[in-house]
């Protein structure tokens, strides 16, 4: 593969529901779209889910930009190599921005995948035909909105809820949603809000008796060891997210037992690339792994189907179709759960056609490498 062409568009896109965590509130996404284009015209597809604020990590849709258009695009261009992982060294001097990074790999295993005629999910290694699909729910206005919600989606036949919860938006919904759903697959997200004091381990000392499939991030994450004795203290299974950057972050998580689970996102872990990694060392380790979400639009969304395939995805990933978050999408068809189930595409690539004239025509940014300056153009020969 030889990169001709880079093509980036910003594009906003409506939540029909707005989402709460315990940092803020969205009722609309902006993600970067990438484009790449192969000498013989053949063209992958990527998306850079950064969120707008830098409250989930330290990326931003704003930061995402300057990093793919200054400096990974113009590495990329002129760049040649067998497959992503040799392509992906374009930019390995570049320390973090994994949220810009995974939008580029994405589109390179797409790109790939096309060339090679194949699924993605088969580029990767999937195995699986189907992915079981859970559904994650911020924090509502009240409880009776929660459980509202719930039965919205088990209604639609997610076998799976997340909640997101935050002090003092805890036990109460918790245990309100488990005793109208006894036996629903429920797990609980923090995102890293509570800080690991008395307080805190009594949250999670009494969240540990409501039958939880995990809690995931309770703590900072780069409190490796707050998260290790929580483990000790509790039955239900940590999970961590936000704590696992790389393949070294994964290591010392199975090394101290802060976890008995991990959240794989393709975009917080910088791509396709080291996402596939990731579920090799935990499936190495016995750590079961699930796919987890930025909600992502169709391109993004297909690639985390793509990689939900992949035999140690043992939970279920948030890969739920895309009509429970936006009216239109920008891939054809949408991602479509059925029963909470999501198939794995057969088509060359992330299996969807996407929407090019949509895009092109409703972004409010646009990055292209033909007009390019020589002076960015010489970038990708810079030490």
């Amino acid at each position: 593969m030889k990169i001709a062409r880079v093509r980036l568009f910003a594009l906003r896109l409506p939540l029909l529901h707005s989402f709460e965590t315990s940092s803020h509130r969205k009722s609309s996404l902006e993600h970067i779209l990438v484009e790449i284009t192969e000498a013989d015209g053949r063209v992958g597809w990527g998306e850079i889910a950064s969120p707008s604020e830098p409250f989930y990590g330290a990326e931003t849709t704003a930061t995402a930009w300057e990093v793919a258009t200054g400096h990974l695009a113009p590495m990329l261009l002129g760049h040649e190599g067998e497959d992503p992982p040799e392509m992906e060294a374009a930019w390995g001097r570049v320390r973090g921005n994994e949220f810009a990074k995974a939008g580029f790999s994405s589109a390179l295993w797409d790109l790939f995948a096309r060339s090679q005629g194949i699924a993605l999910a088969d580029a990767l290694g999937g195995t699986r035909e189907e992915v079981v699909a859970g559904v994650s729910l911020g924090i509502e206005p009240s409880i009776d909105d929660l459980l509202a919600q719930v039965e919205r989606q088990t209604a639609a036949g997610y076998p799976r809820i997340k909640l997101k919860i935050a002090p003092g938006w805890d036990i109460e919904p918790v245990r309100a949603v488990r005793s109208a759903y006894p036996d629903l697959e429920l797990h609980v997200d923090a995102n890293g809000a509570y800080p690991d004091e008395d307080a805190s381990a009594a949250v999670f000392l009494a969240l540990d008796r409501e039958d939880l499939t995990m809690i995931e991030q309770p703590f900072a994450p780069r409190d490796f060891v707050a998260h290790a004795r929580l483990q000790q203290r509790i039955a239900t299974a940590v999970c961590l997210d936000e704590s696992i950057v790389d393949l070294g972050d994964l290591r010392t998580m199975i090394t101290l037992a802060a976890g008995r689970i991990l959240n794989i996102k393709v975009s917080r872990m910088g791509g396709l690339t080291i996402a596939r990694a990731a579920h090799d060392l935990a499936a190495d380790a016995g750590v079961p792994v699930w796919c987890g979400g930025m909600h992502e639009f169709g391109i993004g969304r297909a690639a985390n189907v793509a990689i939900s395939s992949l035999p140690n995805f043992l939970l279920p990933s948030d890969v739920s179709g895309s009509d429970k978050y936006y009216a239109d999408d920008i891939v054809d068809p949408a991602v479509v759960a059925v029963e909470g189930r999501v198939r794995v595409p057969r088509a060359p690539g992330i299996g969807h056609e996407v929407l090019v004239d949509t895009i092109i025509h409703d972004a409010s940014r646009t990055f292209d490498s033909a007009t390019m300056g020589e002076q960015a153009r010489s970038m990708a020969a810079r030490v």
